[in-house]
């Protein structure tokens, strides 16, 4: 099969069972590209549709996004996960709005933070419908399963082998129809797990289907064991509010508000001691899972009065807040949980 001809058949596949009514699907918005391109990074697009419109409602334009401040993005975010994506978009956003005018090519996308060539490709091709090449999870697995590559495309000469393959495959004409095809053909059948060879327009030409490696490739590496590690968390409520403190910006859950998290034993004894903190039930658990650890997180319940939580506030810092207006400012999935758990 020729390179005209791999695109040609992807396009045709595209045009009656691609994906075309994606609310970022907008010919004239590059900005609606971009923020779903950061969205879908490490996510799938059914996770994404639910955040996207009410991102778009808050922050409709890069000027609106790049002059906000973190406090007011970070509840439009929490729960999607990966939140530095998040912080680059913000200061990416920042720059853009003072610059006034978006990037006009690669290089100026790949200046810009949290912006990899993958990305900056599909912002040239879907979001100013110029030339683009991109190299996501799903190109990854379409050309290694089409060609039989059976290579570790995590190193370096593989991956820029694969580069150079997408980029001779890639089309001038409909380059943005393309880009949007092949994410779509990875997203809807060649998927990673149960391939739906019957109904790829590559079948006939691919080659893992011909050696029956369909479901091997892309090589995987073996899974690495996931470490389990655990944690106290803090809940220090008076009546209906508790004690929320707003992490860091930089690290796990940056910028969003979260109860107290203690990992060493001894500290958390002392933290209790200092505060004549005393719990009357049990530590109520729940566990969440990150790629690279799972956490669990056991909390400990104490009720306060008023001397004490205006004492425990100077010390600790922090905010009380009832659990629903933590919500709102923006809090991590785990913390959600513990919400739903304690009201069970």
């Amino acid at each position: 099969m020729s390179d005209f001809s791999f695109s040609d058949a992807l396009l045709t596949w595209f045009d009656q069972h691609g994906r075309h009514d994606l609310p970022w699907q907008v010919a004239d918005d590059p900005y609606k590209v971009w923020v779903s391109e950061i969205m879908l990074q490490q996510t799938q697009v059914k996770t994404v549709l639910q955040y996207f419109d009410r991102f778009i409602e808050r922050f409709p334009t890069v000027d609106d996004l790049g002059k906000a401040c973190w406090d007011d993005v970070a509840p439009y975010w929490a729960g999607l996960g990966y939140y530095a994506r998040a912080r680059n978009l913000h200061k990416a956003a920042a720059i853009v709005s003072h610059n006034g005018e978006f990037p006009r090519d690669l290089e100026g996308w790949i200046e810009l933070p949290g912006i990899g060539r993958s990305t900056a490709g599909a912002l040239m091709s879907l979001g100013l419908r110029q030339y683009g090449v991109i190299m996501d999870g799903n190109v990854k697995r379409v050309l290694s399963r089409f060609f039989a590559i059976e290579d570790d495309l995590s190193k370096p000469v593989h991956e820029k082998a694969m580069w150079e393959l997408a980029d001779r495959l890639c089309p001038t004409t409909r380059n943005h129809d393309y880009t949007q095809a092949i994410m779509d053909l990875g997203a809807t059948v060649c998927t990673p797990k149960k391939p739906l060879c019957l109904y790829c327009p590559m079948q006939a030409h691919c080659q893992a289907h011909q050696q029956g490696l369909e479901t091997e490739l892309p090589y995987k590496k073996p899974k690495k064991p996931v470490p389990v590690k655990s944690a106290k968390v803090i809940l220090i409520k008076n009546n209906k509010q508790w004690l929320w403190q707003q992490r860091p910006n930089t690290g796990l859950w940056g910028g969003l508000w979260c109860l107290p998290i203690v990992e060493d034993e001894s500290k958390f004894q002392q933290l209790c001691q200092s505060f004549k903190l005393i719990s009357k039930t049990e530590p109520v658990q729940i566990s969440h899972s990150f790629t690279h650890f799972t956490w669990l997180l056991n909390t400990h319940i104490f009720e306060v009065d008023q001397d004490q939580q205006e004492y425990i506030q100077t010390e600790l810092g922090g905010e009380w807040l009832e659990p629903q207006k933590a919500t709102q400012m923006g809090i991590p999935t785990a913390m959600k949980k513990l919400i739903t758990a304690l009201k069970m």
